[in-house]
């Protein structure tokens, strides 16, 4: 078995290198588009806890939808091609970080808010003094979570031509070929795991020092 995946691995590692390459551009370009409208929805969304819920849970039964059912939606309207793959996986990585932004801001706590106002900040100076920096490490675990959700989810991005690492599992199901299913499966999940490491020391590093010494009493 070892020498049949070191085989197609060898034969087929051209392939396998314009996979990965296309499987991270669709996953950060999702995951940036998500984040690009998650984080100011969930900030506005604080200011109106009533209607936040109700986005929050909208957007939660929207989570619930099929990737394919996804696709299929999108496809009249978007065609075959990436494009169509990247809308989609952008909608699926807004929850975990709008949740992530909305909770994190909420839960700062009134005092550091008070003393903001006591020193004389504004509104828009206690958001980005105060609310942001508090608030960044679960923005971040939100953008963690969603990362790691959408490179598993791009391996299915290839029914609609999104291609990635997708494409060189369903070959290896085609075919029968278990080496060339492990060749996708194996770097989409070393994908998942590195960047859920990395993103996680990024939340741990951006977290205020105030707060590492209130977390480690």
């Amino acid at each position: 078995m070892m020498n049949d995946f070191l085989a197609t691995l060898h034969s087929n590692w051209d392939r396998l290198v314009g996979a990965f390459g296309a499987h991270v551009q669709i996953a950060l370009t999702a995951v940036a588009f998500g984040a690009m409208i998650a984080v100011p929805l969930g900030i506005a969304l604080t200011r109106y806890p009533k209607i936040g819920q109700k986005v929050i849970a909208v957007l939660s039964i929207l989570q619930t939808i099929p990737s394919m059912v996804m696709f299929g939606i999108l496809l009249p309207f978007t065609g075959i091609g990436r494009p169509t793959a990247i809308i989609a996986l952008t909608l699926y990585s807004i929850l975990p970080i709008l949740r992530n932004t909305y909770t994190g801001i909420s839960d700062v706590s009134d005092s550091y808010i008070d003393a903001g106002k006591g020193m004389g900040m504004n509104g828009r100076q206690i958001l980005f003094r105060v609310e942001l920096p508090i608030a960044l490490p679960v923005i971040v675990t939100g953008i963690r979570i969603s990362s790691v959700y959408i490179i598993s989810w791009a391996t299915v991005a290839t029914i609609v031509g999104g291609g990635g690492l997708g494409d060189i599992i369903f070959i290896g199901v085609a075919r029968h070929n278990h080496a060339m299913i492990l060749m996708g499966a194996i770097p989409a999940s070393l994908l998942a795991i590195t960047t859920s490491f990395i993103v996680g020391r990024i939340a741990k590093a951006v977290t205020p020092r105030g707060l590492r010494r209130e977390r480690a009493r």
